[in-house]
């Protein structure tokens, strides 16, 4: 007993630092470090701004707006941050864009403690179109950064692991902001938002990056998205993955626009409900970040995408249909667990294949198909929500999604074994 005691222990041990493997890099410790502490901060704001403009307006539309402002960015500019990252110093890039949050985040504490906002509301909205202005050029330059940090043996668990450290942070942020919104208002938490960049800043500043040389061959910023956008079309198993991602990206996610409404007229909680059930989601992601980080083999990726998505659509759909708070934040914990293992894997694959030369540019095509198509998702919901209601929509959407996994599984997951040629021939997503 005690051998077998003791080959457990050892065995658990092993599963551990396999897990967290990549944080056995300098570099990759101390981003992580600040960018928990800068992530709880950005958590705070998005849940004390959605309440804000909520209670302000009383507006399920103006909900909408909001997310289509924060997250239109995206989908116009993405391309051009790909082409930075590409061409210039991506360390460089990161300080710049971490910088230019910090300062939006004071501005909107400005505005908002000397009551600015109270008479304008919609300068919320437009503060986060400026913030989504400069997450267009950060998520690319971002993402293509971790290689940088950790190499390519490394990347797949780095990325899990960015995963787990951003809903990480969606769990303590909204819980936090919650409480704060009821004991000190919103402005506080966009101050502390403002304060919290500080971290990630002094991390990248006190990283040793290894000098790389950027190619400059002239090509135009919209020819270099093309160029990159081909080559993801082209590619079986990154096609496939990106637009069942871009589905659950445009109808999925749409659910958190709604979650000030269940909390406030459905759950009859207030900001503190609202709290709980977006850190519920938050805690499933994480673990779900977590479970895809343990992973060493990336084989059989297609069906694990197809069978998370499909749980994220049946999570929805009951979610539509819930009315007990309890019943909501489970629901909610599978939707996180679910959703970000799908884009884990699906980041992964991504990674996986492509050239280092064009690592940035696919980045950026990722990013518009994941989190460009949001603000056209958020349209729609707000506009189908204020006919028919938020419970229905979400449960269209999920049904939506729920079509959108049987016709991936069909067409790929379980016909991937029979595809021939190059496009199978990494077995990253082979069924």
């Amino acid at each position: 007993m005690g051998w077998d005691a003791s080959n457990q222990g050892e065995i658990s041990i092993l599963a551990l630092s396999t897990r967290f493997r990549a944080l056995k890099h300098r570099n990759f410790q101390l981003f992580t470090i600040g960018q928990l502490i800068s992530l709880i901060g950005t958590w705070m704001q998005t849940t004390a701004q959605q309440w804000l403009v909520y209670r302000l307006t009383k507006s399920v539309a103006l909900l909408g707006i909001f997310g289509f402002a924060s997250q239109v960015p995206m989908l116009l500019l993405a391309w051009m941050g790909g082409y930075m990252g590409d061409r210039y110093n991506r360390h460089r890039g990161v300080i710049v864009t971490q910088t230019c949050s910090m300062i939006l985040a004071f501005v909107l504490a400005a505005l908002t403690l000397t009551h600015v906002v109270d008479k304008w509301p919609l300068i919320v909205i437009y503060i986060a179109f400026l913030v989504g202005i400069v997450n267009a050029f950060d998520v690319p330059i971002r993402q293509a950064f971790f290689v940088h940090m950790v190499g390519r043996e490394d990347l797949p668990n780095a990325i899990a692991l960015n995963s787990s450290i951003f809903n990480g942070a969606r769990v303590v942020g909204p819980a936090i902001a919650g409480f704060a919104i009821m004991a000190i208002g919103e402005g506080w938490c966009f101050f502390v938002n403002g304060l919290s960049f500080i971290a990630v800043l002094v991390a990248l500043l006190m990283m040793r990056i290894t000098a790389t040389e950027m190619k400059h061959d002239g090509e135009s910023p919209v020819r270099s998205f093309v160029q990159g956008f081909r080559f993801a079309m082209a590619d079986l198993p990154i096609r496939s993955a990106l637009l069942l991602l871009c589905v659950l990206s445009m109808f999925g996610l749409q659910y958190s626009v709604f979650l000030p409404i269940y909390a406030h007229d459905i759950l009859h909680g207030g900001a503190k409900a609202l709290g709980l059930l977006m850190s519920a989601a938050g805690v499933g992601a994480v673990l779900g970040a977590l479970q895809f980080a343990a992973r060493t083999e990336y084989k059989g990726l297609a069906k694990w995408i197809g069978a998370t998505c499909t749980t994220c659509a049946i999570g929805l759909i009951v979610f539509s249909q819930a009315r007990a708070f309890w019943l909501c934040a489970v629901v909610l914990f599978a939707v996180g667990f679910a959703a970000t293992s799908q884009m884990a894997a699906t980041n992964t694959i991504i990674q996986e294949r492509v050239p280092e030369a064009m690592r940035s540019r696919l980045m950026a095509v990722y990013a518009t198909m994941f989190m460009g198509v949001m603000p056209i998702g958020a349209l729609i919901a707000g506009y189908v929500a204020k006919h028919v209601g938020a419970p229905r929509t979400i449960l269209l959407f999920g049904i939506l999604v729920l079509a959108g996994c049987i016709v991936f599984l069909w067409r790929v997951a379980f016909r991937l074994r029979d595809t021939s040629g190059a496009a199978v021939g990494a077995g990253v997503i082979e069924g």
